[in-house]
């Protein structure tokens, strides 16, 4: 008999369908049956000795709420007999979604979730943001709940497993042979996603809440594709190739598939050769052997509408230009993607989206006539907007390597960079003024939405920066919201690093040394307008008609024991 191995995860979810997601013992028959008599089937497909269905569910109504069961060959194993959980829902959209009479659309993300369980029962980071919020919302399941949560990077750690997880490695392989105490391949990623998604508080909530996820540099290794240099040292060693297909490929089965809606998934011709087969393993593999070796080829970025929301998740790992005489946070196609999603929905004039160089988002300045969303949120893992001498030293360290004050200084500038981390949109200075410009346009002019806000994670610490444009004043209000981790430690040197580069000495500071580095000035300047604040936490935007409200949590620890999200900061953005 077919076994519920891991899952259900409602993904996508819109007015009149949705996903769910589950991976099983065997290859079997997987449906989703509503209690408001909406139902969907999808027969597994198998990768790597595993098996999988993503189950689209039709007939749904927008606006309402439906409880839903899991069969599988036609036996009820979701929800458990014994759950100490309300039932998981199907929450639907209204039509009116985000109009300023209804309840608005409440987005909450984070990154940076190390997963492994607490070792006699006293958890070393710290309560869990994801659990906290799980046992919120299970306590009122009538209650206000996210109706979309991003998780912005970091979902897996392959490069800092548990002490279970190493035990489980070493009785499968020797972990004095590289990549050591690392995950090697598949197989050992799976054993990530259960470790993360097998616990109850956080399985449940994502069988209820939909999610989107995108990748950071831990799903696959610290400081992935930081440089050319990086990439071939990497691809040097006899593990690494197995390590990013085995990264790449799963990050597809257990991430990606779900990010995408059933019109996408249809015309997805990979999808659709995975399913057709009886094995899938050598379809994806090709596929993410050409992700590899042509990253341009492939697209992980997506967009979804809410409504009056637009989210754009970006990828900022894997559609990288590494060469440093060209060197591009995203390639020109990605970067023209990017581009078209903002823009579309403006005149057909202002619809343009050629490639541009430089780093560029190309096209022409657009005309007026937009109006197709209210909000707009670009989902980054990597904060475009940081402390201003970690944005100094980001930018002098990439004129180093780049050449500008010789040899000599470029290769002690590679060294610096992968020591310090220095991988973020100002280490790729083109793509940082270019990311400025294309969100100025956005936001200027008749018809701009009220907000424009950039969602990261990644640095271990929450904030609000906001920018200004010289000589220009965009009509929306723009915002850098960073909020990390999750779940994850966050040492004493990080929180006075980065308090301190939040300082003026440390803004003074940064200007000498990009001095140094004859970096010229960013064509956007940017405030912090709240944080830096340091915890495992939780940010909610809360967007009504043309209003958004910014909510901060972090997870703390009762003295009897039990956990709660206390409000760290409750504001109003428009």
């Amino acid at each position: 008999m077919a076994g519920l191995r891991l899952g259900p995860l409602l993904r996508y979810a819109d007015g009149s369908c949705a996903t769910v997601w589950v991976e099983t013992s065997t290859p079997c028959t997987a449906e989703v049956r509503c209690a408001d008599g909406a139902r969907g089937t999808a027969r597994t497909f198998g990768i790597a000795g595993h098996h999988y269905a993503l189950v689209p569910v039709g007939g749904l109504t927008a606006g309402t709420a439906t409880e839903y069961e899991v069969l599988l060959d036609g036996a009820s194993v979701w929800p458990p007999p014994d759950s100490r959980f309300p039932p998981s829902v199907i929450a639907t959209p209204a039509a009116t979604a985000t109009s300023a009479d209804d309840d608005g659309l409440r987005v909450a993300f984070g990154s940076c979730r190390w997963a492994a369980p607490p070792a006699g029962g006293k958890d070393p980071v710290g309560p869990d943001a994801l659990d906290t919020l799980s046992a919120r919302v299970a306590a009122d399941p009538g209650g206000a709940r996210p109706d979309v949560l991003l998780l912005l990077g970091d979902q897996v750690y392959a490069d800092e497993v548990s002490d279970a997880t190493r035990h489980w490695i070493a009785g499968r392989r020797d972990p004095a042979e590289p990549p050591g105490e690392q995950v090697a391949d598949y197989e050992e990623y799976t054993r990530l996603y259960y470790e993360s998604w097998l616990d109850p508080d956080v399985r449940w909530l994502l069988s209820t809440v939909p999610s989107c996820m995108i990748f950071d540099d831990h799903d696959v290794i610290d400081d992935w594709n930081t440089s050319a240099a990086w990439l071939a040292d990497m691809r040097a060693t006899d593990w690494w190739q197995e390590r990013l297909l085995s990264g790449l490929m799963s990050y597809w089965v257990y991430q990606q598939l779900g990010n995408l809606s059933p019109d996408e998934l249809a015309a997805d011709p990979l999808y659709a050769a995975v399913r057709e087969s009886s094995d899938g393993t050598d379809a994806l593999r090709a596929f993410a052997a050409r992700a590899d070796s042509d990253p341009a080829s492939v697209r992980w970025s997506y967009r979804r509408d809410f409504g009056r929301t637009r989210l754009l998740m970006v990828d900022s790992r894997a559609a990288r230009v590494l060469e440093e005489d060209r060197r591009t946070m995203l390639d020109p196609g990605e970067a023209a993607w990017l581009r078209e999603q903002i823009l579309e929905g403006r005149d057909e004039g202002a619809s343009a989206s050629g490639s541009g160089g430089g780093g560029g988002f190309g096209g022409e300045e657009a005309g007026a006539g937009r109006g197709a969303y209210d909000h707009l949120l670009i989902g980054t893992s990597l904060p475009w907007l940081l402390p201003h001498l970690v944005h100094d030293v980001e930018a002098w360290n990439a004129a180093m390597c780049g050449g500008e004050r010789g040899k000599r200084w470029a290769r002690r500038g590679e060294r610096i960079r992968r020591g310090a981390d220095l991988e973020h949109w100002a280490a790729f200075p083109s793509s940082f003024d270019a990311l400025g410009d294309l969100i100025a346009e956005a936001g200027t002019g008749p018809g701009a939405p009220a907000t424009v806000s950039v969602l990261s994670g990644d640095v271990h610490h929450a904030y609000v920066a906001e920018p200004s444009w010289p000589g220009r004043v965009p009509d929306a209000r723009v915002a850098q919201l960073t909020c990390s981790p999750v779940h994850n430690s966050v040492p004493l040197s990080i929180r006075l690093g980065f308090r301190f580069g939040w300082s003026a000495p440390a803004r003074a500071l940064g200007r000498r040394i990009a001095r140094h580095g004859r970096c010229a000035r960013p064509t956007v300047s940017w405030r912090r307008t709240g944080g830096p604040w340091f915890g495992n936490q939780i940010m909610t935007l809360t967007l009504r008609g043309r209003s958004a409200r910014l909510r901060l949590e972090q997870a703390r620890a009762n003295r009897d024991g039990t956990h709660v999200l206390r409000t760290i900061t409750d504001r109003e953005l428009a």
